[in-house]
């Protein structure tokens, strides 16, 4: 926002720039360690899962964006790691289904097939899924 004022003492006016400070909240990691939220992690995260396929940085920046607006319109002074990974989850199904399952596959810490399967099962479109 941008503010015309004058000076109460020398009576000259000048220009304010005001902004809304939004904080985010802390990442509780799951050994119960506290950090402070990192958007270039959470960039290198998705783009590792999306890298070599068709999506643009503009896409990832958006939904770094909207997790992020997520996380600030929860209110919450912390956010457990795991919420953070469902709602990054969440964005890369909707930008890339390939890119999902990679992030999934490590997030999840998948050790057997089966697993693999059944996300891949997930994301399939119900034309597949009804045969």
């Amino acid at each position: 926002m941008r503010r015309r004022r004058r000076c109460p003492g020398c009576d000259k006016r000048f220009t304010t720039y005001e902004r809304a400070e939004l904080t985010l909240p802390a990442v509780v990691k799951k050994n119960g360690t506290r950090v402070e939220f990192d958007r270039s992690k959470l960039r290198s995260s998705m783009t590792l899962a999306l890298r070599k396929r068709p999506v643009s940085a503009e896409s990832i920046e958006a939904a770094i964006s909207r997790i992020e607006e997520a996380l600030i319109s929860s209110g919450a002074r912390e956010a457990p790691s795991d919420r953070i990974g469902e709602l990054v989850m969440r964005e890369l199904r909707r930008l890339d289904k390939v890119g999902y399952v990679r992030f999934a596959s490590v997030y999840r810490n998948f050790e057997h097939l089966d697993e693999f399967a059944e996300i891949i099962q997930e994301v399939r479109p119900d034309s597949v899924n009804a045969r």
